[in-house]
């Protein structure tokens, strides 16, 4: 088992961490959000109510298995402490959606427009961001 050090000067680089992070998320066998949910989310983002938008996505999100619920959560609410020092870091909600969107909800098969997919992506995880205390 091979054994890291945060310590070690490679890790100093935020994109290094980061890019680390997404890869682990990339190539669990399953994202974050499951393949079965990835369509009612989307369907979710299209409802031309915001409103609604959060409550659907709610209960999509209150019906993920407990470790997906869990670690979604986390990283989530780490994101938003992310957010919070935007004046530093430069990365606003659309800037972590554009990021971790296609990481954490992805289809099981790329079907129909990459680029319509992606920014629906983006913008379920912008809404997961801006109502984090309403959804968890």
């Amino acid at each position: 088992e091979e054994r890291l050090s945060l310590a070690d000067p490679e890790w100093s680089d935020i994109h290094v961490v980061t890019g680390a992070l997404k890869l682990f998320l990339r190539e669990l066998p399953e994202p974050l959000v499951p393949y079965r949910l990835f369509d009612p989310f989307i369907e979710a983002i299209k409802l031309p109510d915001p409103q609604e938008q959060v409550e659907r996505v709610a209960e999509l999100v209150q019906s993920l298995p407990l470790v997906n619920y869990s670690t979604l959560r986390y990283l989530l609410a780490h994101l938003c402490r992310v957010i919070e020092r935007v004046d530093v870091n430069r990365m606003t909600c659309q800037n972590i959606g554009i990021v971790f969107g296609p990481t954490l909800l992805r289809p099981e098969r790329e079907l129909g427009s990459l680029v319509a997919d992606m920014a629906q992506q983006n913008q379920a995880v912008e809404l997961l961001l801006a109502h984090f205390d309403h959804i968890f």
